[in-house]
């Protein structure tokens, strides 16, 4: 993990079936910014897009948002995001933290909404919204907890 007041560049991703959202942020200024989305069949991304993003942005540190149920339990898209995240440890040799993601679909999809969002998610995904939240929720908790 990264020692707090260094500079390391976190990715950060929001794990899903057809879409998954990116964000990438610094730990020294505690901001992240929203990527393009990456396509996925069935929740398998082009890996060649992922080793670009990797070999581009050279994180420290990879944060994945892990979907639970509201009163903290596991579903299906838990294991499947933590499968993903397995993968992206194994191909890309990174720490990967997981990170309880609850709610953070419904904050992108009202964030996007007061910035005119019309609604059509499939056309215009909101995923990389939620990996910004994902990732400035982590760095938030991880400050206070410092």
């Amino acid at each position: 993990m990264p020692e707090p007041g260094s500079e390391e560049t976190i990715l950060a991703f929001d794990f899903g079936t057809r879409s998954i959202g990116v964000a990438v942020g610094q730990t020294l200024t505690q901001s992240a910014s929203e990527l393009p989305t990456l396509k996925a069949k069935d929740g398998i991304p082009d890996w060649q897009q992922l080793e670009q993003l990797f070999s581009d942005w050279r994180p420290n540190l990879v944060v994945v948002g892990l979907p639970v149920n509201m009163d903290g339990s596991e579903m299906e898209m838990t294991r499947r995001a933590r499968k993903f995240g397995n993968r992206l440890n194994g191909r890309f040799n990174q720490t990967v933290a997981f990170f309880d993601e609850r709610l953070t679909t419904r904050a992108a999809k009202e964030e996007a909404a007061a910035h005119g969002h019309r609604g059509n998610y499939r056309a215009k995904p909101v995923d990389s919204i939620a990996a910004r939240l994902i990732l400035e929720g982590w760095m938030s908790e991880r400050a206070s907890n410092s």
